[in-house]
């Protein structure tokens, strides 16, 4: 996922299972979207949080991610289910297939990307191709982690812990971020990745990636909307639909292809 080893993925795939329990993201989602049945794709699917509620609620999915490892979640989940299917895919690269009525950008992905492009470039892209998936009239949902003051999120030199415990295969470790920085004039949070795993057999694992990501502004966000057709018909900065102010924390945006 973050060019990590791969029993370093599998763990990562493990953790993002147990730790993703929270559903309010998808329950708001869901009442965005509607009841009427849609062709939705969700870009990042991931293991499939998203995506088997969707299906469940009467909607025709389809999910698009990079790792297998979590794809590899999704069956169990959607066991019996018609109206749903997955694909390994680079969204980058890969075509996103045509005539959607929402096109999912959730879960924060809008900061998750992975490419080998231009960070910033790879997050204008994602929106065109979205444009380009959706019919005339479709929708794109965008969830994405925001705040006013991206310095006091990003600016952190200490170590903070993202998952840690022990996946299925009975190997234990920890996944945290250090030497985080941000430079508010490009918007980059730049950072170590650190995997730190003890596996079953006694073997240690540790390995650093350094990692960089582009904080995307409300205004940016916007403009490449409009340079894609769209038009924002609402926005909040919560799952309580508060707007986007000092205290909240996320870009909730639903606009509409013209």
């Amino acid at each position: 996922m973050f060019n990590e080893e791969i029993i370093l993925s599998k763990w990562v795939s493990d953790m993002y299972d147990m730790d993703q329990t929270d559903m309010s993201d998808v329950e708001f989602a869901l009442s965005i979207v509607g009841e009427k049945p849609k062709r939705v794709l969700e870009v990042a699917c991931g293991s499939g949080r998203i995506l088997v509620p969707f299906g469940k609620a009467g909607h025709t999915v389809k999910g698009l991610d990079f790792d297998a490892y979590m794809l590899e979640k999704i069956p169990a989940k959607a066991k019996g289910m018609k109206n749903i299917a997955w694909q390994k895919s680079d969204v980058i690269k890969d075509d996103w297939g045509k005539e959607y009525d929402v096109v999912m950008l959730a879960a924060n992905f809008l900061f998750n990307i992975i490419a080998d492009i231009d960070y910033e470039k790879a997050q204008m892209l994602v929106i065109k191709k979205s444009s380009d998936a959706l019919v005339s009239g479709g929708h794109i949902y965008i969830d994405y982690g925001y705040t006013l003051h991206p310095e006091n999120w990003f600016a952190n030199a200490n170590e903070t812990v993202v998952w840690q415990g022990t996946d299925s295969n009975g190997n234990t470790g920890k996944m945290a971020l250090l030497d985080s920085s941000f430079d508010s004039k490009t918007g980059l949070n730049k950072f170590i990745r650190r995997f730190e795993l003890l596996l079953s057999d006694g073997t240690e694992i540790r390995q650093d990636i350094p990692s960089t990501k582009h904080f995307a502004t409300l205004e940016q966000i916007h403009q490449w909307l409009e340079d894609a057709g769209f038009i924002v018909e609402e926005e909040y900065g919560d799952y309580r639909r508060n707007p986007i102010r000092e205290t909240t924390n996320r870009a909730i945006i639903w606009a509409r292809k013209m």
